[in-house]
């Protein structure tokens, strides 16, 4: 709103003129939202359900009840007004901002249910939120006029028949890929990045940690390379005109992030919730696909996507092995089994099954569990981790090419 008005308020002040700087709009948001949720959120989290705990989690889930959890939502209620103070907004804008609203409320509601939704109607919901943020994702100003100018009838195959410009590693120049073949490919991503995130959110403070890095590194690098002519010309990457209006959508994001951070360091007073990693795990997927780049994922989420991913993957795999027939059971169970019926003959496991039964996943609870690694030499591990891998992987990124 800010830098749309500046022309106008200038009229009455010259120093409004610096609403129309990127820098100041980044600053602006950042300070405004850490402020803003940092004050915010303990005046407001008596509303917020409380958590339930987990089990499986042990001693971590034990300390995690009976706490304030969902705050994911009021982190987003209160950055709100700051995005549309601060971000310049676009039709494309606008739909991605709808999405992030969506992706807060399908994890609140869970948050705020009796009973925990089942992983496939959650991963259904997600699809559909990830599959309408690619669909806006596609919509700039340009694509949107070309498209209300045809009949209503054309207005789908139009719209399919279109070109997202990517920029890849290793290859000069830029690629095309038509917005049939993008859409699923975006889809895919955008999944991914919020239920990693949700995997790693649960150690305190780890997974907005972790993701405040992620929104820092992403935010300067669609400002100062894929959102400067020249600097996008030098490095061989597309150049994206609204890459500065991202980076503030991401720095304004980061700066109420940190204020959440405020009240979640160990012990944590407040949970974010599914409410939050569905945001920021989506907020994230997004970022990537406006630096054109979807490897950059890896680059600026290493740690995350390695973490929670790989957890993803386990169940993925151990689902499928049961699906054939073969025995998932872990270790315990099979001893279980056999000191409630002995002499029973267990069957051999598959070596990958094995495998996967000697790590634990989500990462993080195999470093707490089976390496004896706090809570906060977790949490600072992986930040150096990822602090140190990020800007080697940019380096190889943009300049191998």
């Amino acid at each position: 709103m800010l830098y749309h008005l500046s022309d106008t308020l200038q009229a009455f002040w010259g120093p409004f003129r610096l609403f129309e700087s990127v820098l100041v709009l980044m600053g602006l948001g950042a300070t405004l939202a850490a402020f803003g949720v940092g004050i915010g959120l303990p005046r407001t989290w008596h509303r917020l359900p409380r958590d339930r705990g987990r089990a499986f989690t042990g001693t971590a889930g034990a300390a995690a009840a009976g706490k304030p959890t969902g705050a994911g939502g009021l982190l987003v209620l209160l950055l709100l007004p700051v995005i549309l103070l601060v971000v310049p907004f676009s039709v494309r804008m606008a739909g991605v901002v709808v999405c992030l609203l969506l992706a807060m409320v399908t994890g609140y509601l869970d948050d705020r249910a009796s009973r925990p939704w089942s992983d496939y109607f959650k991963g259904v919901l997600d699809l559909g939120v990830t599959l309408l943020a690619s669909i806006f994702f596609c919509l700039d100003s340009a694509r949107v006029a070309e498209l209300a100018a045809r009949p209503w009838a054309e207005v789908p195959q139009a719209f399919l028949a279109g070109q997202v410009m990517l920029w890849l590693p290793l290859v000069k120049g830029d690629f095309a890929m038509p917005v049939w073949g993008f859409l699923p490919l975006a889809t895919v991503i955008l999944w991914w990045t919020i239920n990693a995130t949700n995997c790693t959110d649960g150690v305190d403070g780890l997974a907005g940690s972790l993701t405040l890095l992620s929104l820092f590194f992403l935010a300067l690098f669609l400002y100062v390379v894929v959102g400067h002519v020249e600097a996008a010309r030098y490095l061989l990457v597309r150049h994206a005109a609204d890459g500065p209006a991202w980076a503030i959508l991401l720095t304004t994001a980061a700066g109420g992030l940190a204020g959440y951070l405020w009240h979640n360091a160990e012990p944590s007073r407040v949970l974010m919730g599914d409410a939050g990693s569905r945001f920021l795990g989506l907020l994230v997927g997004l970022a990537v696909l406006a630096a054109g780049n979807p490897f950059l994922v890896l680059v600026v989420s290493p740690v995350v996507l390695l973490n929670g991913g790989t957890g993803i993957l386990k169940v993925a795999l151990l689902r499928g092995f049961r699906r054939l027939g073969f025995d998932v059971r872990t270790p315990q169970q099979r001893q279980k089994a056999v000191a409630e019926q002995p002499g029973l003959a267990l069957p051999e496991q598959h070596p990958l099954v094995s495998a996967l039964h000697r790590v634990r996943f989500p990462l993080h609870d195999h470093c707490r569990k089976n390496l004896n690694w706090s809570n906060a030499q977790v949490l600072l591990r992986f930040l150096i981790i990822q602090a140190f891998l990020t800007p080697v992987l940019f380096g190889l990124l943009v300049k191998i090419r």
